[in-house]
């Protein structure tokens, strides 16, 4: 059994269901001081945060992730218990098996083989890890990187371990995210009986052919990173509590996974523009989960590329698909930014698993990384 597969198990056997740690982090602490990591816990509200850095010199190398995990949902469908970390046929199954307590501890074994061989670096390294990542991701990796921020500490590199390949590991390197922007609305009619209409506004009659032009409309072509952006209704609900009554409002909530082509600012106005010309009397509330993020090129990249090259033999393509992850914090202060972590196949299900062999080689992939942006002239 390797040191990354052992602490993976350690890990996985704390039932750090968001936002909560269950010591993951005081575990990984501990790992990074015995290396002269300084270890900074950086807690807010109910989220534990940790910052840990060795050196002062730059570039600063920062390792990101989290320790909280979704819930496991029906124990009785699991295989085995999500938090009994189990080998079989060469997986390890459990509840963060690859998003991302995996990747956390091939983060920390990879550093540990590295500083063994190269105890000066050039430069420095950092682990800023949340157990907010999966929940609202308001008190997590923002509130570490506003701290970092406000004293001038700077990351150049930012190696965030989420899930990122496909088929097999190390095909896909995410370098941006889209970003996100949910909107909640309220369109507001009239109740009344469904035998006299004309006494009534019935809101989704009213709604629908905004509707329509909302989700035909064309934001924008995207470009040779990022697709064009989309609109898509998550929620559309209106009940008066009786088959024979009009409700008088109805809710709906969307969201648009937009490109660098586009700001959020833009995006409301054009929205609201569609919603004011419908004639609809409604409220509408918004909130930014995150704006878009690109690295599209630079010495991180490179590095991330050709260690894959070298450890596994393939060419890895950089990809911005999927949903938000935390380096839309960190990408804004001017680091160069990509994930690179498991097999995303099983992320979110019941039997969620790894390969062993594949934990084993993510660690040597970091291990690698390390060596050809920090090792020593």
């Amino acid at each position: 059994m390797s040191t990354t597969l052992e602490l993976a198990i350690e890990l996985m056997r704390r039932p750090s269901v968001t936002p909560e740690d269950a010591g993951c982090q005081a575990l990984l602490g501990e790992r990074l001081a015995a290396l002269g990591f300084e270890i900074e816990p950086l807690p807010c509200g109910e989220v534990t945060n940790l910052w840990a850095r060795r050196g002062t010199a730059r570039p600063l190398f920062c390792f990101a992730g989290h320790t909280d995990v979704v819930p496991p949902g029906p124990l009785a469908q699991w295989t085995s218990p999500p938090f009994e970390p189990t080998i079989r046929n060469g997986q390890l199954y459990g509840r963060g098996a690859c998003d991302m307590k995996g990747a956390l501890a091939a983060m920390i074994t990879a550093t540990e083989d590295f500083l063994a061989a190269h105890p000066h670096p050039a430069g420095s390294i950092a682990f800023l890890i949340t157990s907010d990542e999966e929940g609202l991701a308001r008190d997590g990796t923002v509130k570490v990187v506003e701290r970092l921020e406000s004293r001038g500490e700077k990351i150049d590199y930012c190696l965030v371990g989420e899930p990122s390949s496909n088929e097999r590991l190390g095909d896909l390197v995410k370098n941006g995210r889209r970003g996100s922007l949910n909107g909640r609305l309220t369109v507001h009619g009239e109740q009344g009986h469904v035998a006299y209409p004309q006494r009534a506004k019935n809101p989704l009659h009213l709604f629908a052919p905004v509707l329509a032009e909302l989700v035909t409309e064309v934001w924008d072509q995207g470009n040779a990173f990022f697709p064009p952006t989309s609109l898509q209704i998550t929620k559309l609900d209106m009940d008066a509590g009786a088959e024979n009554v009009i409700p008088g409002k109805l809710e709906a909530q969307f969201n648009l996974r937009f490109s660098t082509e586009l700001e959020a600012d833009t995006i409301r106005h054009r929205v609201e523009t569609i919603l004011d010309r419908g004639g609809l009397d409604y409220d509408l509330a918004w909130r930014l989960s995150g704006n878009p993020f690109l690295t599209s090129e630079g010495t991180l990249l490179d590095a991330t590329q050709a260690a894959i090259a070298e450890i596994l033999g393939i060419d890895a393509r950089f990809s911005t698909a999927g949903g938000t992850s935390d380096g839309r914090f960190i990408a804004p202060t001017g680091a160069q930014v990509v994930e690179i972590g498991p097999v995303n196949a099983t992320i979110h299900q019941i039997d969620e698993c790894v390969g062993v062999r594949e934990l084993a080689q993510l660690a040597d992939i970091y291990t690698r990384i390390l060596e050809k942006l920090l090792a020593e002239p």
